[in-house]
């Protein structure tokens, strides 16, 4: 008969609890069988003896086997940074709705807090202010505006600008391109390109004028070449010149060795949900991994695990935007764009000192 004891501390589960492990909240809650009550991983509570601790991934599932919620740690509510994200996420439902910006005190009112605890929170939660997501939100509905059938001109009314020069005085800023060029595929957009070699395999490297915009690593060049001319059909791609192969070479020595960083601007493209899940990623510390799980309790979203990985799987900028260093809740690999052995090449390599 297997040893209870032994069950208890050869899980991972185990180590979070003793760690308190505030990100662990919500995946799993422990009971202690000698008081009665279950808690959240991170509770205050002085660590239980191990033979007494039982696991269980509900709060319904601990009560019906008998246990009561901690008064500490109060697992049955909603944590606090719920109630945050709760509170930030109806900030943007709002935002998104209105005709015209709300204030910074009329969003803060709404939230039930100070202005300057709302921006604060807004901003550790999304990763920008109310006013650059309300900007990056009108730029999101400029793309589907435009990639319809109204006028420019309806367009920019339409997706929440108050005038014409309100629009184009960030037009560049917003679509990467004119908006007549990006409602015709990036027609008269110039993007340069290159393929090299590097250690995992054949790479492409493309950047437009405000930054590197594609980095792919795979097999068959012909392959990635492909997937850039259906990301801009209508572009004019062009093979890099001596400057460009200097950028080249720099990106490949950032793959070799990502300890290094990448000092060059990036061309980032997605949706605003998509943009928060690339810098949730990109302020992974090098050699370490996250699952997708913390992921999305890192931007405020536990819920959003799906969604989280749909993000991922989105990237086109390997390494830059480090979505290698996302794995399974049991530490396992899941699906990597440039492939599973990558993925697992890329973490060794991180981990290396």
């Amino acid at each position: 008969m297997a040893n209870p004891t032994v069950a208890v501390i050869t899980d991972p589960r185990w180590q979070q609890v003793l760690a308190r492990n505030a990100q662990a909240d919500g995946q799993f809650f422990y009971a202690v069988k000698t008081t009665g009550v279950y808690c959240r991983p991170s509770c205050g509570a002085r660590a239980p003896r191990p033979e007494n601790v039982a696991f269980y991934l509900t709060t319904a599932a601990a009560e019906s086997a008998g246990f009561r919620p901690c008064k500490r740690c109060k697992p049955d509510q909603l944590p606090l940074s719920a109630v945050h994200a709760d509170k930030v996420a109806q900030a943007c439902r709002l935002i998104e709705s209105a005709e015209v910006m709300p204030t910074l005190t009329q969003l803060a009112a709404h939230a039930g807090l100070s202005s300057y605890h709302f921006h604060r929170l807004f901003k550790s939660m999304t990763g920008t202010t109310p006013k650059a997501y309300a900007q990056a939100h009108r730029a999101q509905n400029m793309r589907k505006q435009l990639a319809g059938d109204a006028t420019i001109t309806d367009a920019i009314y339409a997706a929440g600008y108050a005038s014409n020069s309100g629009f184009y005085d960030q037009a560049s800023a917003t679509l990467g391109m004119q908006a007549r060029q990006y409602r015709k595929g990036g027609a008269n957009t110039t993007i340069r390109f290159a393929l090299a070699v590097c250690s995992l395999g054949s790479i492409l490297v493309a950047s437009s004028d405000k930054g590197i915009c594609a980095i792919s690593i795979a097999d068959d060049a012909e392959v990635m070449l492909r997937e850039l001319q259906d990301r801009f059909p209508k572009a004019q791609l062009i093979g890099g010149d001596q400057a460009f192969e200097a950028k080249v070479a720099a990106v490949i020595a950032f793959v070799e060795s990502p300890r290094l960083g990448l000092n060059l601007p990036l061309d980032i493209q997605g949706t605003l949900f998509q943009q928060r899940v690339w810098q949730a990623l990109r302020e992974i510390p090098v050699g370490t991994t996250v699952t997708y799980t913390q992921l999305a309790l890192n931007i405020g979203m536990p819920n959003a695990i799906r969604a989280v990985a749909s993000a991922c799987a989105a990237n086109t900028l390997a390494v830059a935007i480090p979505c290698h260093r996302v794995i399974r809740l049991d530490g396992s690999l899941s699906g990597y764009r440039w492939g599973l052995a990558r993925k697992q090449a890329l973490i060794e390599r991180e981990s290396e000192t």
